[in-house]
């Protein structure tokens, strides 16, 4: 097996010899746009470590059985967690760019056109495998105006697959507890009806304490409730089914349990990384606000105005993080069946 050489390896050759500013090809010397390139390209790589573990963790969540305390799902949650660090380094990255002044990116900003971050197809790609949606997306008329049609064709071919928003649901959906009859025979949880809707004891009863829990002004709550774990009418815009969004809850409420550990770390996952997500977004509309005002973006967008219509619409697992509306103070929990307490890992007996 030969040598391999770090120079060699990294091929560096083709990284540091890949910044070529427009300024130098003008005569214009700009010394600050080799910063912009660096970061960009940065930016870029990031995103291409980002789809790499992005892919393999909906390769794992695509099985056709998922083991909640299995390695599988502690390395889902380990690589969702390398993913929300990896963003977080994205957020920072604005730091460095914005030791740039706007007389510094007026300096060659014109030379750019019709160049803009709108043209990066690896981050709405990024989008669109965690789950935005085509129907969700802001602009969704010139989203993919500016692209070449082999980057829409990637685009579009990950929006046609399924999304880890997809795979959530139906991994959610798979959840037991409530399904098996056998599980809920104890006392007042006796079950007088199969299946398990709005007639399962577990629901009939966390609803009432619920009902409870609420202040006169957020009476309204109950109805969002039936309408999100019951839903006995259609609700087209959820990505999150009633089945789902109850076993969401249900993991929220009893995380305790050493099985219910890791499937909470995973959701919390999700929303980490949606929160990171909109603070890289927030953060890149105030840089570009700090930096070119009200004038439109290199590529012809409305700039800021854009951005923050886009960052306050991309909330990609937003129905997770609404389930918070619906905990109730821990001491008031349903008393779990004594069966179900064992299968989730505290009863030994």
């Amino acid at each position: 097996m030969p040598d391999v050489h770090y120079h060699d390896y990294l091929q560096l050759d083709k990284v540091l010899n890949a910044q070529f500013p427009e300024s130098d090809k003008h005569q214009l010397p700009a010394h600050d746009e080799m910063l912009f390139i660096v970061i960009h390209q940065a930016y870029e790589l990031w995103f291409k470590q980002l789809h790499h573990e992005a892919d393999s963790i909906v390769a794992i969540m695509g099985k056709p059985a998922l083991n909640d305390n299995s390695p599988e799902l502690q390395t889902v949650v380990h690589r969702l967690n390398r993913m929300v660090t990896i963003l977080r380094v994205l957020v920072h990255q604005v730091d460095i760019m914005e030791t740039m002044t706007p007389m510094d990116f007026l300096d060659f900003r014109d030379m750019l056109r019709p160049a803009s971050g709108f043209q990066s197809w690896q981050f709405k790609e990024l989008e669109a495998k965690l789950g935005l949606k085509f129907e969700h997306r802001h602009g969704k008329e010139y989203y993919t105006s500016q692209l070449r049609k082999e980057h829409i064709d990637i685009i579009k071919n990950a929006e046609h697959n399924k999304s880890l928003l997809d795979l959530l649901n139906a991994w959610l959906e798979r959840m037991p507890f409530f399904k098996e009859e056998e599980n809920w025979k104890e006392a007042y949880f006796r079950l007088t009806s199969t299946g398990e809707g709005a007639d399962h004891p577990f629901w009939m009863e966390y609803r009432k304490q619920y009902a409870e829990s609420l202040a006169e002004a957020e009476k309204n709550n109950l109805e969002a409730f039936d309408d999100i774990f019951i839903q006995t009418t259609g609700n087209e815009d959820r990505t999150i089914s009633a089945a789902a969004s109850k076993a969401a809850l249900f993991i929220m409420l009893y995380r305790g349990y050493p099985m219910l550990q890791l499937p909470f770390q995973l959701l919390n996952a999700l929303l980490e990384i949606d929160e990171q997500l909109s603070s890289w977004r927030y953060r890149h509309m105030n840089m570009v606000h700090r930096m070119i005002g009200t004038r439109i973006g290199t590529g012809g967008s409305s700039g800021k105005d854009y951005l923050k219509a886009a960052a306050d619409k991309h909330y990609i697992f937003k129905e997770i993080a609404q389930l918070n509306s619906f905990l109730i103070e821990r001491r008031k929990l349903p008393r779990l069946p004594s069966v179900v307490e064992k299968r989730l890992g505290f009863v030994t007996a």
